[in-house]
């Protein structure tokens, strides 16, 4: 990076998107300043709030570092912020100076200078530390065109990718609104007085959860089969289409339970991996209105899965929106603090294999033992004899009979009888 042009074209690939209304800091590690640790964080609309936040993530970034051993020599400051209503990129900057101010002394308390802070707003950049006015007049300096840098050819052929803005990369994770909302929220209404008494039943919940997972097996091979091409947008309208609201439901309210929930997460590489996370970023789209809360799951999955397969901004995206909406979601810390922690995915991807092994080896047992026993059930059976007809008392015999009260062989003849006064037999 030779000025502040490359630093602020250099933003995007170092982030993986554009990081609107964000602030990010970026160590500079080493004699030759190699860029290492980095921090993001949302601009607080209450400026009261910018003395926090600017000590808060100096520290949170620095102590990171400290803890890997890789303390970083300089700090970079960027402030990203699109000008409102009446405004521009110019009085955005001098808006923001006090919280580039607070950044600086921030970092400087802990012995890690700030080599440069910018604002980055209207396609201009503007430098706080320069304090000439030749090489940083008022009106900012315009960066250069998407593409068009030696970086972008550099992160080319490096393979990085940026994918685009960082609110359309939550737009694509956020409900969806207006009409289509209201028939969402009814078949997920509708979807609840049937998941209810099946879940409280002795053995209703075990077969929800099968339920659940053969339903998103079937999602995930019916978007396998069906893979959109355009922009983004067009892209997530595909995949809504594919995806009925009465499936949707059914699937958002199955993944809420925790056991479902991580058996959907082996769905997390392979060719069912890219088909999985459409269908668990379609899910966090359908969880509109009082259903918000539902789509952690959805988003917690769609953040391990981009993680899985090495798109770790997608992964930070789709994590910080669920841990926005629920803060104490285990499954959704763990994952932010193994990408923020820089750790290896492939632990937990060896875990969930041995799981899933496991469950179909006993699954295999289960079925040999079954057809054992029935194979010793048929060895020990009677061997079939001639069919024998049940007796009954209108069925006609072979045996011949004698009138009742005959003791003696058949053959005999009865005993001889007489009469007695009144009509009454009497043996003899």
């Amino acid at each position: 990076m030779r000025d502040a042009a490359d630093l602020a074209d250099a933003l995007p690939y170092l982030m993986g998107f554009y990081p609107d209304d964000s602030i990010v800091l970026v160590g500079l590690h080493g004699p030759r300043g190699r860029f290492g640790a980095r921090v993001r964080l949302g601009i607080p609309a209450d400026p009261e709030q910018w003395p926090d936040v600017a000590d808060q993530l100096a520290s949170c970034l620095i102590s990171a570092a400290d803890d890997r051993g890789d303390r970083p020599a300089g700090m970079l400051v960027f402030l990203c912020q699109e000008p409102a209503k009446g405004e521009r990129g110019q009085d955005v900057t001098q808006r923001l100076r006090p919280l580039a101010q607070r950044l600086r002394t921030a970092c400087g308390a802990l012995d890690v200078p700030v080599l440069e802070a910018l604002c980055l707003s209207n396609n201009r950049y503007w430098s706080y530390c320069c304090p000439g006015y030749r090489c940083c007049p008022a009106d900012g300096k315009p960066m250069v065109m998407p593409g068009t840098s030696v970086m972008a050819a550099a992160a080319a052929y490096a393979g990085m990718q940026v994918r685009g803005s960082l609110k359309e990369m939550e737009a694509r994770l956020t409900p969806r609104t207006g009409p289509r909302a209201a028939e969402q929220v009814k078949a997920l209404d509708s979807a609840v007085g049937r998941f209810l008494p099946r879940m409280l039943h002795a053995n209703g919940a075990h077969a929800v959860r099968q339920e659940t997972l053969d339903r998103a097996a079937a999602m995930i091979h019916r978007f396998r089969q069906d893979t959109p091409t355009g922009s983004n947008r067009a892209r997530d309208a595909c995949d809504d289409a594919l995806l009925t609201d009465a499936e949707a439901a059914e699937l958002i309210l199955g993944l809420q339970d925790r056991l479902t929930r991580d058996r959907a997460a082996e769905w997390m590489e392979g060719p069912s991996a890219a088909a999985a996370l459409r269908v668990w970023r379609a899910l966090a789209r359908r969880c509109a209105g009082a259903y918000l809360e539902h789509s952690v799951a959805p988003l917690t999955l769609a953040g391990w899965v981009a993680w899985s397969t090495d798109d770790q901004p997608s992964a930070r995206v789709a994590l910080s929106r669920a841990l926005g909406i629920d803060s104490d979601y285990v499954f959704a810390q763990l994952l932010h603090r193994g990408i923020n922690e820089g750790l290896d995915p492939e632990p937990l991807r060896r875990c969930l294999r041995s799981e899933r092994e496991e469950r179909e080896a006993q699954a295999a047992v289960r079925a040999t033992s079954g057809s054992r026993d029935a194979a010793a059930a048929t060895r020990t059976a009677p061997a079939p004899g001639p069919e024998r007809t049940p007796r009954s008392h209108h069925a006609p015999t072979s045996r011949p009979t004698e009138p009742r009260g005959n003791s003696g062989p058949p053959g005999t003849r009865p005993a001889a009888r007489r009469t007695r006064r009144g009509g009454d037999r009497i043996r003899r």
